[in-house]
């Protein structure tokens, strides 16, 4: 099975008003692949719209920064939903779609040195699509809870769990764990998230087959 991304993206576009602005939601758990699929319904959007039309704002710009997950004895948790800023990231949804007159900048989170960076994303006047993803979007509690009200759609990639287990050993592998504290990490604390996280399909307006292969 193969994702149409072109359809995909083409009614991601018919979201966006006449003269206006949406964001879309992708959600899903570690390791589902909604950071590819959001980056890839981007940049087709651009390519069937013409560049600068759709700019993907990933939730990970919004991570505690690690002195201040040291401080509140949360480091070993890291990506849980208490990590996060989630009253910025809401905020920050808004100002997107109220503020069309200037730059909007974001934050984007760099791996290499495991730490947000400010002002890394530049949402601009002309840009019509947000695609913003992340794990948390469609949770029922407050200040998440406030983010499906900011939706023109929500879109949920669903993974079985031993294929996101395989991905997300070997991305944390790939970024410096032992296979051993790579699976631990997978097992216990993304998968501890990931449990919030799918009760949370439910309430996405597509659900999306994170195993399927892109297709132009």
């Amino acid at each position: 099975m193969t994702l149409d991304i072109t359809a995909l993206a083409q009614r991601a576009l018919a979201l966006v008003p006449d003269g206006g602005r949406a964001v879309l939601g992708i959600a899903g758990s570690p390791g589902s692949g909604k950071t590819t699929l959001a980056r890839v319904v981007a940049a087709r959007v651009d390519e069937l719209a013409g560049p600068g039309t759709a700019v993907h704002l990933p939730m990970d710009g919004f991570h505690l920064a690690n002195a201040t997950l040291d401080a509140l004895g949360r480091h070993d948790r890291k990506g849980a939903i208490d990590t996060f800023d989630g009253w910025g990231f809401a905020a920050l949804l808004a100002r997107v779609l109220a503020e069309r007159s200037n730059v909007v900048y974001a934050p984007a989170f760099e791996r290499t040195v495991d730490e947000p960076v400010a002002g890394s994303i530049a949402i601009a006047p002309e840009t019509r699509l947000v695609v913003a993803e992340g794990n948390y979007l469609l949770v029922d509690q407050d200040p998440w809870s406030r983010i499906p009200s900011l939706l023109a759609e929500s879109w949920f990639v669903a993974t079985p769990d031993d294929e996101r287990m395989r991905r997300l050993v070997d991305r944390h592998t790939r970024h410096g764990r032992s296979v051993e504290a790579a699976t631990a990490w997978a097992r216990d604390v993304d998968g501890a998230n990931a449990v919030l996280i799918e009760a949370s399909r439910p309430r996405a307006t597509l659900v999306v087959d994170g195993t399927a292969g892109l297709s132009a």
